[in-house]
């Protein structure tokens, strides 16, 4: 089995609905995982559009997920430590949470979901910026699995 990711209801390359995107409701989309490595103790979750004006945009950090969690729901709350004890760092938006697609009229973007499988507990604080956390999770990821969605007005 391999590390796997996913965004319910959608296969890799499909347009993300609306209602996750800045056009209607905003919310973040139901994500599950499933075979991250036995050791894992923490995973991270970061969300990027490589295809912005001004280059990588991050819309959604979130971190502090524990090993036993496979899953995210739709719709996790925007702020800094969510009622599940994840943390969220501060986004290209500079707001803590997601925020989903909002690409310029008429541009379809790619929007990557990039979850880390960690071998050690990030010791990260809430509300961390994309930096702080990419730099300790690219240095204690066991794994990483990517998913692509799109988005166009």
């Amino acid at each position: 089995m391999s590390f796997t990711l996913e965004i319910s209801g959608f296969r890799y390359g499909d347009k993300i609905p609306e209602k996750f995107t800045c056009d209607s409701s905003d919310i973040s989309p139901h994500i599950v995982w499933t075979d991250a490595p036995s050791s894992t103790k923490e995973f991270v979750l970061i969300m990027d559009d490589p295809d912005a004006p001004h280059g990588v945009f991050t819309h959604w950090i979130i971190y502090n997920i524990p090993s036993t969690i496979t899953e995210l729901k739709e719709d996790i709350q925007k702020s800094a430590r969510t009622p599940e004890g994840f943390f969220q760092g501060i986004n290209d938006f500079g707001k803590p949470g997601y925020n989903g697609p909002c690409p310029p009229r008429r541009k379809t973007h790619r929007y990557f979901f990039t979850l880390y499988a960690l071998i050690k507990h990030s010791g990260i604080e809430p509300g961390s910026s994309r930096e702080q956390v990419i730099t300790i999770a690219e240095k204690t990821a066991i794994k990483k699995v990517t998913f692509m969605l799109t988005y166009e007005h």
